[in-house]
């Protein structure tokens, strides 16, 4: 093989050189980023003032559930988690959970800061 075409050591040094400190700034970026996005919680969405497309935005709230929301709001603002399944059909405790998780706020407070009392679906009449 002509020595022109022959790849000194020298050269795939540095090309080496190179290519490992681009790896290396590289998975200092990937894990600069990476923590950064672990730390993010999903921003509080307050259920007695947002619009509609927000709600709708939430995974697990369609078009029919955001519509009944909207209509009880409209008679008064909710008060409670509570008082978003007693007024919500549909609304249940696995629902409210998972809305909770989501970023969604009744008053300001996740469903975990709500006071501990029994829970009654929409559909149940009041004692």
């Amino acid at each position: 093989m002509p020595a022109w075409c022959a790849p000194s050591i020298e050269q795939s040094a540095g090309a080496r050189r190179r290519v490992l400190r681009g790896v290396a700034g590289l998975a200092l970026v990937i894990a600069a980023s990476g923590s950064q996005g672990q730390d993010l919680a999903p921003s509080p969405l307050e259920l007695n003032e947002a619009s509609r497309a927000e709600l709708e935005s939430l995974q697990g709230l369609g078009p029919s559930l955001v519509t009944r929301m909207l209509a009880a709001r409209q008679q008064a603002p909710f008060a409670s988690w509570q008082d978003l399944a007693h007024r919500v059909k549909g609304m249940g405790p696995r629902m409210m959970a998972r809305l909770s998780a989501a970023g969604l706020r009744v008053n300001r407070q996740a469903l975990d800061a709500a006071p501990a009392a029994p829970l009654r679906p929409a559909s149940s009449p009041p004692p």
